[in-house]
């Protein structure tokens, strides 16, 4: 200290702006822990925000889709996300309390604190000053006096040698130098007395009072640095203390991105989107040459013309489905498994309805039956019209989930009687020695040009054994050729590979039967035997709303 004292004796001014400094930097400090606290926040409440914003929502498209690995991952990812912004959360919370709040507090406490220390340093510094003020007025005094005394002692002296004043001059001029003796006396006396008494506080001063001062100024220096080192230590063990809950976070994260198995997912896209429909069978050979053999007569190059058309319509059209009922009721526009999953959907939903419903009644009747017992709460005939609209809309609800029970048990008992047939299927499929039977097994669904899909139950087993040819003509013998509705020619040569295609050569004329339903395909005649879809985008159409059923054969 007396060191300290030493070095800072004549630097008390300094001492005060430095410590003034301290105060600053301890403010600035506090600022930068808010900023950053700040900061801190606002990430963690953007973090939760993109977090909210990309949550799976009720209801939703999204939800079907949690089905998925990927989702579902996703989805944790997103919960550990939300975890992660909360303790970014904390981290702003503990700088706020334990670093904003405390410094705050303790700079008001130092500013008062360094205000006592420096006015007790003035008082001191005055006091000093005071005590030397006095000493030096009473030095000049003994001063003075002593100069009069000198002076009136000269007199006396200089008038008791001349012999022409008077005795009682001379008489009076001792008395006024023994009186200025006295003075002088006095001054002295009291010259010394200041003098010791300024020594006295000079020492108390430099030895006692300002080290003392110096040593509380110091110690509040030390105790501010400390404070600031404190702080510092506390700002990083904030930040460590949560590394292990974000760690886990983290792990969490990685976890979900192990989680997704993607066999798993394709598996899920196959019992999302499987039709429950068998591939159709190997297409037979139509020996075109029999003709050949026969006599070229007139009937029979008819019949061969008409058997060759019947079973040109009467191909499957596999590629080129036309969805026409995607609005009806029982969804039999869908595949067979796609149907029964829509339908056990609806039905959940309607007995999901009927619950709610049941849910009101139970609770309208319980309310009447207050008001029946209670007539001052209300009146129990102001609840029947409301009882009595939840009752029609149970019947709608209960006469709507039977009507789609039966469409999903119809549905769910072809599921089952085609799942036995395809077993029976496979497990004749190749003989003994394993070449390929005879005949040809086909399903009974079948898929029309159209797109729609249509099942004939009143097929029996034995019936499947048919030839293609045969069942093709039975189920085609008396339909009528479609008219003509236009001419279209054209644009571009289309090849019409695909079963149910038609070829044509760029600027060719065909005729038009069916218009494009929507899905890019128009269906056009060449003569009676051929026809079939041609792209609507290669043609140019020329309709004709007045040719009903008007045709030429080319």
């Amino acid at each position: 200290i007396l060191m300290f004292f030493c070095s800072l004796q004549d630097q008390f001014d300094n001492l005060e702006k430095h410590t003034q400094w301290g105060i600053e930097f301890l403010e600035r400090y506090t600022k930068f822990v808010k900023e950053r606290s700040e900061i801190e926040l606002s990430y963690a409440k953007q973090i939760r925000n993109l977090s909210k914003k990309y949550q799976l929502k009720k209801n939703s498209k999204e939800e079907e889709e949690f089905k998925y690995t990927t989702s579902r991952a996703f989805l944790m990812t997103l919960n550990e996300l939300n975890d992660y912004a909360g303790q970014h959360e904390v981290i702003a919370e503990n700088l706020s309390t334990q670093i904003i709040a405390e410094l705050s507090r303790y700079t008001q406490e130092l500013k008062a604190e360094r205000k006592s220390h420096f006015h007790d340093g003035r008082r001191a510094q005055q006091h000093i000053e005071n005590s030397w003020k006095q000493l030096e007025s009473s030095k000049r005094r003994f001063e003075r006096d002593c100069k009069e005394a000198d002076r009136a002692q000269h007199y006396f002296d200089k008038m008791d040698a001349d012999i022409n004043v008077t005795k009682a001059d001379v008489e009076k001029a001792k008395q006024q130098a023994q009186l200025r003796h006295q003075i002088a006396e006095d001054s002295k006396n009291e010259y010394l007395t200041y003098l010791q008494k300024f020594n006295k506080d000079q020492h108390e001063h430099y030895y006692t009072l300002i080290p003392h001062i110096f040593q509380r100024i110091q110690e509040m220096e030390e105790r501010r640095v400390g404070r600031v080192r404190e702080s510092m230590r506390v700002y990083t063990e904030v930040e460590r203390k949560v590394l292990p809950i974000v760690s886990k976070c983290l792990d969490g994260m990685t976890k979900a991105a192990e989680s997704i198995e993607p066999k798993m997912d394709s598996k899920q896209v196959v019992e999302s989107y499987k039709s429950g429909f068998e591939p159709p069978g190997d297409v037979e050979f139509e020996d075109y040459s029999m003709s050949m053999k026969r006599a070229v007569s007139e009937s029979s190059f008819l019949n061969a013309r008409g058997e060759s058309r019947r079973r040109s319509r009467s191909k499957l059209w596999p590629l080129l489905k036309r969805n026409k009922g995607t609005g009806q009721e029982d969804y039999s526009h869908l595949p067979p498994e796609q149907r029964r999953k829509k339908l056990q959907a609806k039905l959940n939903d309607i007995n999901k309805d009927i619950q709610k419903e049941m849910d009101q009644r139970d609770a309208l009747t319980k309310m009447k039956d207050v008001y029946i017992k209670n007539p001052h709460l209300g009146d129990p005939d102001s609840i029947d019209p409301r009882l009595e609209e939840i009752t029609q809309s149970l019947e709608k609800l209960q006469l709507e989930a039977h009507k789609f029970e039966g469409w999903l048990t119809e549905v769910e008992r072809k599921l089952l009687e085609k799942g036995s047939e395809s077993q029976r299927r496979q497990s004749s499929h190749f003989d003994s020695q394993g070449n390929t039977p005879l005949t040809n097994n086909y399903g009974q669904n079948r898929e029309s040009p159209d797109g729609s899909y249509t099942e004939d139950p009143s097929t029996e087993t034995s019936m499947q054994f048919k030839s293609r040819s045969t069942e093709f003509d039975e189920e085609f013998d008396e339909e009528e050729p479609l008219p003509t509705i236009g001419t279209c020619k054209a644009l571009y040569p289309f090849e019409g590979q695909n079963e149910g295609t038609i070829s044509m050569a760029e600027g060719e004329m065909l005729y038009v039967i069916e218009e494009d339903k929507g899905d890019g395909w128009t269906r056009v005649r060449r003569n009676e035997d051929e026809e079939g879809y041609v792209p609507t985008s290669y043609i140019k159409l020329f309709l004709d709303t007045n040719a009903k059923g008007a045709m030429t054969y080319i």
